[in-house]
Order: C-alpha cells, then sequence, then structure tokens
C-alpha cells in the first residue's frame, strides 16, 4: 500500500514517554506523528506521583496536557494500534490494525508494558485502586492502612520490607511461594510484620467496592485495606518481530520479572534507526523517569538524523 507522506519521526505508543519524545522532537522542528493505542498502564489510578509540578495529577489529565503540547509544535496524534513493523529503504513502515501504513525515516517505540497478575479471583478489578505495586507511587495515600502483600516469588520479602515503611499493621501472605527464609522470617517479625501461610483464593471488597478483605483457601479471611503485589512485566513489542527485534529477560536480584526491549543507554535498539524508551525498556521506572528517557532518547534521534542530513548534504555539494 503506497504512503503519501513520509514522517520524520513515527512515535509508537502515546503515554509520558511517548509524549515527552515526541515534544522534544516537534521542539526540533521534526515531523512526528504519534500512534497511540490509548490503553494506557497507569489509567486506573487516581494520580500520578513524584512527578515535580505535576504532583497527584490524573493520568488522563497528563495526557491531554500532553497531547496538546505535541500538537502545539506542529505534532500528529493518531489512535490506532501498530501491529507491523518493516523496513523499506532508507527508513520503515508501520502497519496499523486498521490496514492503513505509515512511513517514518526513524521510529520510537514507546508501548510500555502489561501487568500480569497472580490469578487471583477479584484481584484484576481493584488494580491501580486498592491492589497496588509501587509504594513510591501509591504509599502515601495508603498510609497507615492494614495492608498485606501478596507474594509471587523471593523478591516479595524485599517488597514486605519496603512497605513496612508505610504502614505497621502490614501482613504478608506466603500464597504459592515457599515464603521467607529463617533469616527474613527473623527480619520481617522484627518489624511487626504478620506472616500468613496458606493459598490466597480471593478478594473481599465492602458495600462501595474498596478491598476489604484476602480470602484464604481455608475459607478464612484476613481484613486488609491495601493490597501490594508484584506480576510479570511483559513488553508490548510483539510487532517488532519484523524488524527482528526480540525482547529479553528482566532479572531483579537473580529473578526474572518480565521482558524489555534490549537498549544502550541513550535508547538505541539493536536496529538502526528505532529507539525505545520508558516502560518497554524499562520496566520498573516511574512515570518522569520514563518521560525523562523518551527525551533524550528523541535528542539522540534528532542527531542522528542531523547527521544524515549532513552527510547528504556533503555528497550533494562535492557532486556538483
Amino acid at each position: 500500500m503506497p504512503t503519501p507522506h513520509t514522517y520524520d519521526v513515527v512515535v509508537i505508543g502515546g503515554g509520558a514517554a511517548g509524549l515527552a519524545g515526541a515534544v522534544t522532537l516537534g521542539r526540533a522542528r521534526r515531523t512526528v506523528l504519534v500512534v497511540d493505542a490509548g490503553t494506557p498502564r497507569n489509567a486506573p489510578a487516581a494520580g500520578v506521583h513524584t512527578f515535580l509540578s505535576r504532583e497527584g495529577v490524573s493520568p488522563a489529565e497528563l495526557l491531554r496536557t500532553g497531547r496538546a503540547e505535541v500538537t502545539s509544535y506542529g505534532g500528529e496524534i493518531r489512535e490506532g494500534t501498530v501491529t507491523d513493523a518493516r523496513r523499506e529503504g532508507d527508513g520503515f513502515v508501520v502497519t496499523l490494525a486498521d490496514g492503513s501504513e505509515v512511513s517514518a525515516r526513524r521510529l520510537l517505540v514507546t508501548t510500555g508494558i502489561t501487568d500480569e497478575l497472580p490469578p487471583v479471583q477479584g484481584l484484576a478489578a481493584l488494580w491501580g485502586k486498592d491492589v497496588l505495586h509501587c509504594p513510591y507511587c501509591h504509599g502515601w495515600e495508603a498510609q497507615d492502612l492494614p495492608t498485606g502483600v501478596l507474594a509471587t516469588g523471593p523478591l516479595s520479602v524485599h517488597q514486605a520490607l519496603l512497605w513496612r515503611q508505610w504502614t505497621d499493621d502490614l501482613t504478608l501472605f506466603t500464597h504459592t511461594t515457599a515464603g521467607p527464609t529463617p533469616e527474613e522470617r527473623e527480619q520481617l517479625e522484627a518489624r511487626g510484620t504478620r506472616i500468613v501461610d496458606g493459598e490466597v483464593t480471593g478478594v473481599e471488597t465492602d458495600g462501595e467496592g474498596r478491598l476489604a478483605g484476602v480470602r484464604l483457601a481455608d475459607g478464612s479471611t484476613v481484613p486488609v485495606r491495601a493490597l501490594a503485589t508484584g506480576g510479570t512485566l511483559t513488553a508490548r513489542a510483539g510487532f517488532l518481530a519484523g524488524l527482528g527485534l526480540e525482547t529479553v529477560p528482566v532479572e531483579v536480584g537473580g529473578t526474572v520479572i518480565g521482558s524489555r526491549l534490549d537498549t544502550d543507554a541513550t535508547g538505541l535498539t539493536s536496529v538502526p534507526g528505532v529507539w525505545a524508551a520508558g516502560n518497554v525498556a524499562s520496566p520498573t521506572d516511574q512515570v518522569v523517569i520514563s518521560a525523562g528517557a523518551a527525551v533524550r532518547a528523541a535528542a539522540v534521534l534528532n542527531m542522528d538524523l542531523v547527521t544524515e542530513e549532513t552527510r547528504r548534504a556533503v555528497e550533494a555539494r562535492r557532486a556538483g
């Protein structure tokens, strides 16, 4: 399918990272298209935190503001899902779910990740509200609440030790894991953290749909008002297979917690001309860090275009 226009850059993914990168490129007077599927990871959250000057802003408002800033510098926003990307000549062609195609000289991938939660009844419905993952994102709002940590692996003890900073009323549910080692158990108990063994089968809610407790396989319920857990963090990058880009495992403390696109310090992938930033490249980064990484990637990407344009100008000058 022919493409009537080639953008300098197509940004795939319109979250905080994608929009920050697009603003940077727009201010560099590049033609930019942002393609966004409209499914931000943090959509269920009430607010974005630790983002200086934007503290507590809703994810939806942050994106509305970011989109307006992109278009103010001439950038374009298009709703859609990219299903494929391929090399064509010196640039790239991306295919959307509706069958349309768009060409670009460079790509900036900022599609983020998906959270694959433990298969516990009712957990997904409360994700981002009362079921939480990051204390720096949600700990202040959940401070002093009866809080549980649903173990999913060896890192859950670390998670429990960290969440204890925000509440004195903390319970670690070992769930289907082997539980803490004797040394870890001593550390948890020394800080007043309860340890409850046994599989968790579901969560209970109150009349307002808020978390009220954790239900165990033996039928008992432990009251909690907040529940921290960790799922598998899977990069949204399957559409890049046509370029030969595959994800690599993400390890923390020797434990695999998900996947990511492998990049260098500037965000450049193993495919020349393709950069990645945000959670798709660094799944544990908060919003402000993801946005900053995209600004850096966009600046390096722009310099790559400048280098190419300079080379072509020199060649043309020498040719006559």
